[in-house]
């Protein structure tokens, strides 16, 4: 199934069952009006949803409108928890996840403004992937996390990186408009990957087409069981997998990254170990980051996440 959380003026939005080619929707008021409550009571409203979707797909829903991804919230706007990993090491593998708590009070639509208080923050992109969870017990090992994975969406982090973690250098996350059961997936899930390519667009130009699969340290049910040592997750939490990245190779003493780069930073190390210093400048307002993933048959997954960076006006600075 594929789920979308529409604008209607409250802070969790309405609930909207997605077609699967992302064209047509549906409100299933009579099942459930916000996401958070599917996740709370999945065993018994996601079958009834599972026949919206069905009747959805095959061109019998009543009450079909067509799909407006400009229209859309994050599929969770908030949510009870969320963390932030870094799924994808370069060179030698950590022991055990690097994990961070970040802000999942407000989170962003695909196509929200990426709002930053000065360039001085050192403002980039972060594009990956996220996972959504059931109600997972303490102590609960990876195999049986994989088994509370609800949804998977795209994430887009603003990531400031001239600004200390403790005072908030993660402040906003944008998601895809809609979020995506595992089964949709098909084989492309996978042992906790998704194995498709992740594009990133910035201005224009396509700077990444990493594979979501190939270099992720730390699956999904590794990140879940990672947190669960210390607390159990109630449904609803969200954990990202940090900036898809792909292992560069070396040839004749040059390093070559062909599949780019899913933040600045990355970019940014690729230069310090070619050229000795960075040469690339972070997010400027008014540039455009697009994010997106295409299945096996050549279609839009989650939908795209398009954003443009916005600068508060010089009084809001000062203030």
């Amino acid at each position: 199934m594929k789920f979308a959380s529409y604008k209607d003026g409250s802070r969790d939005g309405q609930l909207v069952v997605v077609s699967r080619d992302l064209t047509q929707a549906h409100f299933p008021s009579h099942v459930a009006n916000k996401l958070q409550q599917v996740l709370d009571d999945w065993n018994y409203l996601s079958p009834q949803l599972q026949d919206v979707y069905d009747a959805l797909n095959a061109g019998r829903a009543r009450h079909a409108f067509p799909f407006d991804p400009s229209q859309c919230l994050a599929p969770l706007p908030r949510a009870y928890q969320r963390v932030e990993s870094v799924a994808f090491a370069a060179g030698d593998a950590p022991s055990e996840p690097v994990m961070v708590q970040a802000c999942s009070d407000s989170l962003s639509g695909p196509r929200d403004p990426m709002v930053c208080g000065s360039v001085a923050f050192g403002p980039d992109f972060e594009a990956g992937l996220a996972v959504i969870t059931s109600d997972i017990p303490m102590g609960c090992p990876s195999d049986r996390a994989l088994e509370g994975v609800r949804l998977l969406a795209l994430a887009n982090s603003l990531y400031l990186r001239t600004v200390a973690p403790s005072i908030g250098s993660r402040p906003s996350t944008a998601f895809s408009p809609v979020a995506v059961t595992p089964d949709e997936l098909g084989e492309a899930w996978s042992r906790g990957r998704v194995h498709l390519t992740l594009q990133t667009t910035w201005n224009g130009r396509k700077v990444g087409m990493c594979e979501a699969g190939s270099n992720m340290t730390f699956h999904f049910g590794q990140l879940i069981a990672h947190l669960c040592r210390t607390r159990r997750l109630r449904a609803g939490s969200i954990i990202g997998s940090g900036a898809v990245a792909n292992q560069g190779t070396e040839k004749k003493g040059r390093w070559d990254w062909p599949l780019g780069y899913n933040s600045i930073a990355a970019k940014r190390a690729m230069e310090a170990i070619q050229d000795g210093q960075p040469s690339t400048d972070y997010l400027q307002a008014g540039d455009t980051v697009r994010v997106e993933m295409k299945g096996r048959d050549g279609h839009s997954v989650f939908g795209a996440i398009e954003q443009e960076v916005s600068l508060l006006p010089a009084a809001a600075q000062k203030s």
